[in-house]
């Protein structure tokens, strides 16, 4: 790094210019060699060539990055962050048992506003050390969450849990959205933070409790996330009980449309695949959870042959067990060749954007990040390609989904604000997210 100079006649006054030996853009696909990110109070303001920087801007700070490739932050479409205090805590386990026998009876014992706050920070601090910076979370007690992403600097969709059942946060689903709302009423000015409706899923939500969903959501503008079609136990109930599909039903009361995430969709119907398309609807794939739980495999290439956008989600690490999207984008690209038996299929190109643009388009916030394009927030991430394990590199883009990973993230900025400087956190102390973590496994031993 080094400090500017006073500017010249000739030179803009930037607050931070960043060389990279490869910039991915997203928008326009492809990579940039030899080129620099240009930032000022906290937008992207130009990718030159790094020859030419020196004569056009001046910068507060400029960092080289003379082996690194530089990208858009990840967006993490799905989690529930606090779950990292379960992670590992019933592995090998199918989603109905693994729900029934071992989370829930935790979850009712020990989440509290303490265990999300403390759940959320250390999830927090594990996706920036990943690259991600923004995530769509769905748990308990969403203020304290709130809280945990405030201090951590990272942006977030929360999402307001509904249940039809008690637990430690509310007793039923009227006094999930009060408690919810009350959230979101508490911090809808904090800039990095947008809001959703999170019922948990068709199986746990009752129509009413729907029909109430789908007032406040058109009432005060918010999407709606829930998990649909996990596994092929809960497409068959449904058709059993109701005659229709859980997306079905959900559409016959009103739920879909451009504003309605549909988590995980793995068993899905033509028809549903085509309701999905025609209401516009956003899926998020959980890939490494999917496998995790044997819930199947998601129908990527179908979903993308009718134009439905895709975005990954790691789900909660108590599924998965990592927070970490350049994995769940190599799995991704991985599966849906297996699945389709088309080795060109979900190209690298195509799962980075998943992990990327389409998961900010999922959110609702593809003018706002998702892409290194001037105007939007400068969220950005750099991978060092400089190890002789990532030699010889032709083609970056396929290497950040096929051969790098998390442990290659050495720097990440969100608004132009750096929150990991070479390899480590600058908001968080790692120390203290550890000794946290360890306070939680005596309690829950």
């Amino acid at each position: 790094m080094t400090l500017s100079r006073t500017a010249t006649p000739s030179q803009t006054s930037v607050d931070l210019c960043v060389d990279a030996r490869w910039i991915v853009p997203i928008e326009p696909a492809g990579a940039l060699a030899q080129h620099s990110l240009i930032v000022d109070r906290g937008r992207i303001v130009a990718i030159v060539p790094t020859a030419s920087v020196e004569r056009a801007y001046i910068a507060r700070e400029h960092v080289a990055l003379p082996t690194h490739v530089l990208l858009p932050g990840l967006v993490n479409a799905h989690t529930h962050a606090a779950m990292t205090l379960l992670r590992g805590i019933a592995d090998d386990v199918a989603l109905k048992p693994w729900l029934e026998q071992h989370i829930w009876p935790r979850e009712s014992r020990f989440v509290s506003p303490e265990f999300v706050h403390d759940g959320t920070l250390i999830a927090a601090g594990e996706m920036l050390l990943s690259g991600i910076t923004c995530c769509a979370d769905q748990y308990f007690f969403p203020d304290a969450a709130a809280r945990a992403y405030q201090h951590s600097g990272i942006r977030a969709l929360i999402g307001l849990p509904v249940l039809d059942f008690p637990t430690p946060y509310a007793a039923d689903a009227d006094g999930y959205l009060q408690a919810g709302l009350a959230a979101r009423d508490a911090w809808k000015h904090e800039p990095k933070f947008t809001f959703a409706l999170a019922p948990h899923a068709p199986y746990t939500v009752s129509d009413s409790s729907w029909e109430k969903i789908v007032v406040y959501a058109r009432q005060l503008d918010l999407p709606i996330q829930t998990h649909l079609q996990e596994t092929r136990e809960e497409l068959e109930q449904s058709v059993a009980a109701h005659m229709m599909s859980p997306l079905a039903r959900l559409h016959r009361l009103g739920v879909t449309g451009p504003n309605f995430i549909a988590v995980h969709a793995v068993h899905l119907q033509d028809s549903d695949i085509d309701l999905l398309a025609l209401q516009s609807c956003q899926v998020v794939h959980c890939p490494a959870s999917n496998l995790k739980l044997a819930s199947g495999i998601a129908p990527v290439m179908r979903l993308e042959a009718r134009g439905v956008n895709v975005a990954l989600g790691t789900d909660g690490a108590a599924s998965n067990n990592r927070l970490d999207i350049l994995a769940e984008a190599r799995l991704a690209a991985l599966l849906a060749k297996v699945a389709s038996g088309d080795a060109a299929a979900l190209p690298a190109e195509r799962a980075l954007t998943m992990g990327t643009l389409d998961g900010a388009t999922a959110l609702g916030l593809a003018s706002e990040i998702g892409s290194l394009v001037p105007g939007k927030h400068a969220d950005a991430i750099a991978v060092d390609f400089g190890a002789f394990q990532h030699a010889p590199c032709y083609d970056p883009v396929s290497h950040l989904v096929h051969v790098a990973g998390r442990d290659q993230v050495t720097d990440v900025w969100i608004g132009g604000r750096r929150m990991v400087r070479n390899g480590t956190l600058t908001e968080l102390d790692a120390l203290e997210l550890a000794a946290r973590a360890r306070v939680w496994h005596d309690r829950m031993q």
